[in-house]
């Protein structure tokens, strides 16, 4: 899969227990009447169950200058220092949503199966946001990869 490029998002989520998020490669659109997402999350991270008792979720996308975001998310870290100094904005159904971001959408869980380590998660857009314009987050080789505008790639060189 290390071949398979992809962008980058970070899915975020609150309840009562507080604010939850992990970065995510593994998003896809599959509908867009209603618009839909699918999110796929390993069942031991830390956030899964956090989208399992609230309903709901955000997915963040990610620009190319927001590298350390992934990063930091990407991290076994408690969720309090995942978030700390970042500026946020609570979306509608009360997700953290990630302030500069090329855009986010806020989804109510409909669908909910387990599937060997995972669980695919699909979640029914109920709000979303165009954030700034820019370059996305891009993931390819197990690495990062930036885009130089809108039709050219510029890859990391491949890890030995």
């Amino acid at each position: 899969m290390a071949r398979w490029a992809t962008g980058v998002a970070v899915v975020t989520t609150h309840d009562d227990s507080g604010d939850a998020g992990l970065t995510v490669n593994a998003l896809l659109s599959i509908s867009l009447t209603p618009p839909s997402l699918l999110i796929s999350l390993t069942q031991d991270a830390d956030t899964t169950p956090v989208i399992h008792r609230s309903g709901s979720f955000a997915v963040n996308f990610l620009a190319a200058d927001q590298q350390p975001i992934s990063e930091r998310f990407a991290q076994a870290l408690p969720a309090v220092e995942k978030f700390r100094t970042l500026a946020v904005h609570r979306g509608r159904w009360g997700a953290p949503l990630l302030d500069g971001t090329l855009g986010a959408a806020e989804c109510r869980v409909v669908a909910w199966t387990p599937r060997y380590d995972h669980v695919l998660i699909v979640g029914e857009v109920v709000h979303q946001e165009v954030g700034r314009d820019g370059a996305p987050l891009l993931f390819f080789r197990s690495g990062y990869a930036h885009a130089d505008g809108t039709d050219r790639l510029r890859l990391s060189p491949p890890k030995p």
